[in-house]
């Protein structure tokens, strides 16, 4: 293959003959001929992102052959992956066998497939091909901007079996089982103070770095949480949103209604 010839997803090596070849895109956007035995290798692991990321990284990309076949008898030994064609699984086999052979120049993190090392650059090229039609976000991947269109049409697809609690994401879900569980995998470096979620992680972080991202518009004043400047903003208008479920009295802040609240339980 030439040098300038983009990488293009195929079926792995053994599966063409010699004379098969394939139109492609070369870098200075030409088309040029070329022989499909002489290209590298094929993502059938399923681990790109999506058929879109994979569009993105290369321009020539057949998307018939991402489809799925009716008949998958070969199938993994190691993880029950099905395939279509013998060549395939012995392509699939690279993922148990651990051959990363693509490497980032940047941070030395290594892939098994040239694609994934192409999407794993827009990490630090700070690429974003996928934008929101809605808002106009941008994301560097095909399954982010998936994640976020929820944001827009109110889907929750993932529900806690615990308290019926439902999330956006997985990810998010993962990390509110850790409340259930009980569990604090997250710790501060500096006091070892530890948290169910990265985010309150992150949060109280601050308080050492001394950051108060979240301005009062009124008085200026700062505020390490948004929660914590939405209570504020209560006593610039005046709003008591804090009831006492014993006498009906009401505040301003969550603080002055525990506080409260001692008078009634004595505790």
């Amino acid at each position: 293959m030439e040098p300038d010839v983009l990488e293009v997803l195929f079926l792995s090596q053994d599966s063409l003959s010699d004379n098969s070849r394939r139109l492609v895109q070369t870098s200075d956007n030409r088309t040029q001929s070329v022989y499909l035995s002489d290209h590298v290798r094929v993502d059938t692991s399923n681990q790109l992102d999506t058929d879109e990321d994979c569009k993105q990284s290369y321009s020539a990309c057949d998307t018939q052959l991402h489809a799925n076949s009716d008949q998958h008898p070969f199938a993994c030994k190691v993880c029950d992956g099905k395939f279509a064609k013998d060549s395939q699984l012995k392509t699939h086999m690279i993922i148990h066998m651990e051959e990363r052979p693509f490497s980032c120049d940047v941070c030395d993190k290594r892939f098994m497939w040239s694609c994934h090392l192409k999407t794993h650059m827009r990490i630090h090229t700070g690429e974003k091909p996928f934008s929101c039609e809605v808002c106009d976000k941008k994301f560097a991947w095909a399954s982010n901007l998936r994640t976020h269109m929820r944001t827009h049409n109110g889907e929750q697809p993932f529900s806690c079996q615990v308290c019926d609690k439902k999330f956006t994401d997985s990810s998010t879900l993962r990390n509110h089982m850790h409340i259930h569980a009980g569990e604090k995998p997250f710790s501060c470096e500096v006091c070892d103070k530890k948290f169910t979620q990265s985010g309150s992680l992150r949060t109280h972080m601050r308080i050492h770095r001394g950051e108060r991202p979240f301005s009062c518009e009124v008085c200026d004043k700062k505020f390490t949480q948004s929660s914590t400047l939405r209570t504020h903003m209560h006593t610039h208008k005046g709003e008591r949103s804090f009831t006492c479920n014993f006498c009906d009295k009401k505040f301003r802040q969550s603080s002055g209604l525990r506080r409260h609240v001692h008078i009634h339980t004595g505790v």
